[in-house]
């Protein structure tokens, strides 16, 4: 539990101060190259999710990321892993970074503008809080891959099998 809540608060200030530092810093419409054509900081208010894509439906984001905080803290409970507790803290991180400027942020309350300002080619502009939760989705895909459960316990070859719906000396379907 301590490693979810170093890293989501860890995760979640880094987000935070370096939004406000591209606020402050950075005007639309003015990108500033930081490693030549690979990285550069370009300020966008994205009302919607990643790609442009639901930009009219920024209270459903709202929604959906309250619903991940809460989510996220009530299975806390069952943790035993480190892996896990260290994606559950960057998810949590990466939602409470990107709610908090949805609920504190223009246009108005819980219809706000999250703040992206990094970009890479060919990508869209994003910011810390993405980052974590693509970083989250990669270390989940890992963990469950190799069969760990959030209370740390490894499934065994024959549970992983019968959870994807396949049973043990079955033979498989001929198609």
């Amino acid at each position: 539990m301590l490693l979810l809540v170093v890293t989501a608060v860890v995760v979640y200030v880094l987000d935070q101060v370096t939004k406000a530092m591209a606020v402050a810093g950075l005007e639309p419409g003015r990108p500033v190259e930081v490693l030549g054509p690979v990285l550069r900081l370009q300020l966008v208010y994205n009302p919607g999710a990643a790609f442009g894509i639901a930009t009219s439906m920024t209270w459903v984001f709202t929604l959906i990321a309250l619903v991940v905080v809460v989510a996220v803290i009530r299975y806390a409970r069952r943790l035993g892993s480190r892996g896990w507790a260290l994606a559950l803290g960057l998810v949590l991180a990466g939602a409470a970074g990107n709610l908090t400027d949805r609920l504190l942020r223009q246009p108005g309350f819980a219809r706000g503008h999250v703040v992206d300002f990094l970009e890479l080619p060919r990508w869209p502009v994003f910011n810390v809080a993405d980052s974590a939760i693509c970083t989250a989705a990669v270390l989940v895909a890992v963990l469950s891959l190799r069969g760990i459960d959030v209370d740390g316990a490894r499934a065994r070859d024959g549970e992983r099998a019968e959870r994807a719906g396949v049973r043990e000396g079955a033979e498989e379907p001929r198609g």
